[in-house]
């Protein structure tokens, strides 16, 4: 899809350059898959912030995100905060489903 909108850079390469872009800039972090968290972090450094959209514990429908990692696995990525939408808000107990993500990192 890159190519089609004019990019000849991978998608890794993508990220690092946005990455790289926003710390020059002097942003104090970024929102980044949880497959480049690790990526972002590395740049960043360790004060950075990387939000991690996408994030579905085990027990939860993937939905719309492709690109999607447990919270445990993002957080070892190195992310800094993370976005669980859906599985909270969709869930018959929504205080339940927090809790249990948060038990599970």
């Amino acid at each position: 899809d890159l190519g089609e909108i004019g990019y000849s850079l991978s998608v890794p390469q993508l990220v690092e350059r946005r990455i790289r872009q926003a710390v020059d800039a002097g942003a104090d972090g970024v929102v980044a898959s949880p497959h480049e968290a690790a990526l972002a972090r590395r740049i960043g450094g360790p004060s950075f912030l990387v939000v991690t959209p996408g994030v579905r514990p085990g027990w939860a429908a993937a939905n719309d995100q492709a690109r999607a990692a447990t919270p445990a696995e993002a957080l070892a990525a190195g992310a800094s905060h993370l976005v669980v939408g859906r599985p909270i808000t969709a869930a018959a107990d929504p205080r339940r489903a927090a809790l249990d993500i948060v038990a599970a990192m």
